[in-house]
């Protein structure tokens, strides 16, 4: 129920816009192979952000022209009733627009291409792409991506009348070397409740950082800092506000097994969960799954009022399976660490277990024995989580995916490959001590396809 194309190679989300009241998802792809290389934006639309459906590449590198070696990321606006694309051309890097006029289905250049053509003058930059564009009082501005080389990553502020002619204001937010990295890609700009918040995806972090703070129209002062998923594989996320006026967010999920599995399967990266958004009263960022995702909900399991003993794992009887929501209540009693263990084997040999570590306060997704593949990624990923004593866990399991949102504030995504046909039951453990499972409801989730529309895929890695 994550979204990802019938084949091949996909990475950042792109251009998201609801468009006539259907959502749009644009994404770099390449239709050559499930590695990178030779980047399109492909191109899917959904009426209620559960259920996509395919639709034809967006855009395709042009032989000669500013994006010849690749169309990256960017995003999507409505000029004045006009879908409009701005996104970088690469080998050098320059921005570009597109625009379409048959309801976002084919896209034309804009003969004038490229409208940024260089970073400013004067500037050592270490990356200049994937402009983020919003309009006030009738200006648009971009933020663009970028870094100054001994100084740290940067995000580059224009203006525009018009889209096509660009003016270099100034650096909106510039970082530290050694705390940031040294260039930050896809930035996201944009109010929030009272505040603004900044995304940032750094070059050597390979995790999204959120900051929030004031703007003043020309800079952009950090008030909070904090990491947007430090599950290990989500990465350059684009938000959107919608008709309704939620902030929504979407991420690339990328694989961590080998090339050559991804290879085999004939496809790599999948799209998170649609998140929601907000500013927490503690003043850092809030994410939730949006609601309409309760629409895949099947089968229903419930169970209240457990005592999880420490030892051996409790194991629940229903449900098993690898397309699960969960939504489980803990109160933490004397335990020192409690949670649940999903796609376990019966004997244990195979589990990813998902707790509360009551000795640092953090939420921990322990893949360690997630998979008896030796060439996937098996490891320990953690991030504070205040407490008062209960934990709610929502977690969405998708085959390969794991999505997990704790207390409606932070979210660990992995990516998870079993090997063993029975690595599909559920279990509550605890350590150091007895915690309390208030409740717990499970849903086997339905698939977003129609039957058969993705049967090729492969089991273990879908």
């Amino acid at each position: 129920y994550h979204f990802l194309p019938p084949a091949n190679w996909m990475n950042d989300p792109n251009g998201l816009i609801q468009w006539q009241g259907k959502y749009h998802l644009f994404y770099q792809y390449n239709p050559n192979g499930p590695f990178h290389g030779t980047i399109h934006w492909g191109h899917t639309v959904s009426y209620d952000l559960v259920h996509w459906t395919d639709l034809p590449i967006a855009m395709a590198p042009s032989p000669g022209g500013p994006d010849k070696d690749g169309c990256f990321s960017g995003c999507a606006v409505n000029n004045h009733g006009v879908a409009t694309f701005m996104y970088t051309g690469v080998h050098p890097e320059t921005q570009c627009l597109a625009t379409s006029e048959d309801g976002l289905i084919t896209w034309q250049k804009h003969p004038g291409n490229p409208v940024i053509a260089a970073p400013p003058p004067g500037l050592d930059t270490t990356g200049f792409r994937d402009p983020f564009v919003w309009q006030d009082g009738g200006i648009w501005y971009a933020a663009v991506g970028s870094g100054i080389k001994g100084v740290g990553g940067t995000v580059l502020l224009y203006q525009s009348a018009d889209l096509v002619h660009w003016d270099y204001l100034n650096p909106i937010c510039t970082g530290r070397l050694e705390e940031t990295g040294s260039m930050w890609e896809c930035p996201n700009f944009f109010p929030l409740g009272d505040k603004h918040v900044l995304l940032i995806s750094p070059i050597p972090l390979r995790k999204t950082l959120f900051l929030i703070g004031a703007y003043d129209g020309r800079l952009f002062t950090p008030e909070t800092q904090g990491i947007i998923d430090n599950g290990g594989c989500f990465y350059a996320p684009q938000t959107m506000l919608d008709d309704t006026g939620r902030r929504l967010m979407w991420g690339w999920l990328w694989e961590r097994s080998s090339k050559a599995a991804s290879c085999a399967a004939g496809w790599a990266g999948i799209m998170s969960l649609p998140r929601l958004l907000s500013i927490l009263p503690d003043g850092t960022l809030g994410q939730q799954p949006v609601p309409e995702l309760t629409a895949l909900r099947g089968a229903h399991h419930h169970y209240s009022n457990l005592v999880v003993a420490p030892g051996a794992p409790a194991i629940l009887p229903d449900p098993t399976g690898v397309c699960l929501e969960i939504v489980a209540n803990f109160e933490r009693g004397d335990a020192l660490a409690f949670g649940i263990q999903v796609c376990r084997s019966p004997d244990g040999e195979e589990q990813t277990s998902i707790y509360f570590d009551g000795e640092t306060g953090d939420l921990v997704v322990d893949t360690s024995r997630a998979s008896t593949d030796a060439t996937v990624a098996r490891e320990v990923r953690r991030t504070p989580l205040p407490s008062d004593q209960t934990l709610k866990l929502r977690i969405f399991l998708d085959r390969s995916a794991l999505e997990v949102f704790a207390n409606d504030r932070v979210c660990l995504a992995s990516r998870i490959y079993p090997t063993r046909a029975d690595s599909r039951g559920l279990a509550l453990f605890a350590r150091g001590g007895a915690a309390r499972l208030s409740s717990l409801d499970a849903w086997e989730m339905h698939s977003i396809w129609p039957v058969g529309e993705r049967s090729a895929l492969s089991v273990t890695q879908g």
